[in-house]
């Protein structure tokens, strides 16, 4: 059986996104060799899964992870032999020789100095390794995720007392008592400059969760994060002194990365007063041509709509807002783009239509006919991105985007309310620096940047899946 598949079914289980019950069943309905996605498109047939984006997540593991050889174990063969109920059992874990170490059997006999300084340790072990994630969870085995693959770092179990004390000894007094009284707490963490990290901490069913997110200790340009081919779009995009720009994406396809990477170009190329709102601050921008102001939400003030509120009345150019969630947020920004500001902002969407979807939506029925005109008239361009596994030999990823920039047909498509043909109009306009995400993809495999599985898993296109079998 391919590599692929096996390895699809090994994290999909490992992942808790279906079980090996679940595995064997869609396997004896496709009967045969089944490839990678015919099982992927069974499981949401079947209902089993229904978050298709995770399934592609999955999908560009498994491909990467393939390279290397099937996994340890046939999860078909491991799960048909038990004839108990399934209980999950630790693997023994071989981590790379150059990962981050820990000794975490001995952990409670740590004093909370000790302790304190061997987390610092495993950060900055963990920044040296080009991880991109730390995840300390009670009831699981310590993992970092690198080049969004996920790497387990200890076969230990970490039971809910060892992961509260890791997840909370850097913490201080006021935020261990935020913590646990709302079992819910989003920060930054410096230790030593430029080490920033974010973090957020949680309790789940067996106790404590911990995820670290590292933040660069550079700010890399728009063309070294790969936006080589549409970076003449995005410098006009950011030209503009009013209007709104959306950067979206999913969850760690590199939405932060990309915004500090905007705010340091308006830095250096213009003389501006620049507002950011953020939760936490993960990028510290030091004032170059144009002053910045940073503000944490929680810290500074109370949340975002309070804060871009305030931010209108500090003479502000430009406002950053880290990410726009709710009704009272979207309707300030769209009015602060209208009376002469340069909005720039994020959301957890997928691609172009579904944003515009998802950022006219939030108004009740009443304010359609206005707010569509108001985003129709104030929209400057989104740029939603997404991360792919690069068929490089030393690995790494690969940015692949697409980009609408708003002109007088896609303006009225907006205020007509037929974003169904936005694609259509995309397409045809390249001369203005628009793109698809499938055609992007499928030049990145044309290019051999990517892999044909990973292409495969990011194109919905037939057309274009089909002129790659």
């Amino acid at each position: 059986m391919n590599p692929d598949l096996l390895w699809f079914v090994h994290l999909g289980i490992d992942l808790g996104l279906f079980t090996r019950v679940e595995a064997i069943g869609v396997r004896k309905a496709l009967g045969g060799k089944p490839t990678m996605l015919d099982f992927a498109q069974r499981l949401i047939d079947d209902e089993v899964v229904a978050d298709v984006g995770r399934l592609e997540k999955l999908a560009s593991m498994a491909a990467v992870n393939a390279k290397k050889g099937p996994p340890p174990t046939d999860p078909f063969v491991a799960a048909a032999e038990l004839v108990e109920p399934i209980v999950p059992v630790a693997h023994k874990v071989e981590p790379p020789a150059e990962a981050p170490k820990f000794p975490f059997e001995t952990l409670a006999k740590m004093d909370d100095k000790a302790l304190a300084e061997g987390m610092k340790g495993l950060l900055a072990a963990s920044v040296r390794f080009k991880a991109s994630d730390l995840h300390l969870c009670a009831g699981r085995r310590p993992f970092i995720r690198k080049d969004r693959e996920i790497q387990f770092i200890s076969d230990h179990t970490l039971s809910s007392e060892d992961a509260l004390r890791m997840n909370t000894i850097l913490l201080s007094p006021e935020q261990q008592k935020v913590f646990l009284e709302t079992h819910d707490l989003d920060y930054a963490l410096a230790i030593v400059e430029p080490e920033r990290y974010r973090v957020n901490l949680l309790f789940q069913k067996e106790g404590s969760a911990g995820s670290y997110r590292m933040v660069p200790h550079e700010i890399k340009t728009m063309l070294e994060l790969g936006f080589a081919a549409h970076l003449e779009t995005l410098k006009r995009l950011l030209s503009y002194h009013n209007g709104l720009v959306l950067i979206t994406g999913p969850v760690g396809s590199g939405k932060t990365t990309t915004l500090a990477s905007m705010v340091a170009f308006l830095n250096e190329t213009r003389k501006d007063h620049i507002i950011t709102v953020e939760d936490p601050i993960e990028v510290v921008q030091k004032s170059k041509g144009c002053s910045v102001t940073q503000r944490q939400v929680g810290e500074h003030t109370d949340g975002f709509f309070s804060a871009l509120k305030g931010a209108l009345r500090e003479d502000p150019d430009i406002i950053v807002i880290g990410e726009l969630r709710d009704l009272e947020t979207i309707e300030m920004a769209v009015s602060a783009a209208e009376t002469g500001h340069l909005v720039i902002g994020t959301m957890h969407t997928s691609d172009a239509p579904t944003t515009l979807n998802r950022l006219l939506d939030v108004f009740p029925p009443a304010q359609q006919a206005q707010i569509r005109s108001s985003v129709a008239e104030s929209l400057r361009g989104i740029v939603c991105q997404r991360l792919l596994p690069s068929a490089a030999k030393g690995g790494g990823l690969v940015m692949a985007c697409e980009i609408l920039v708003n002109n007088v047909a896609i303006s009225n498509l907006i205020r007509d309310g037929k974003t169904t043909g936005l694609r259509n109009t995309m397409e045809t306009g390249l001369r203005e620096g628009m793109c698809l995400m499938d055609n992007v993809i499928f030049s990145l495999w044309k290019e051999g940047k990517v892999s044909k599985e990973t292409a495969l898993a990011g194109i919905s296109n037939r057309v274009l899946r089909a002129k790659m079998l």
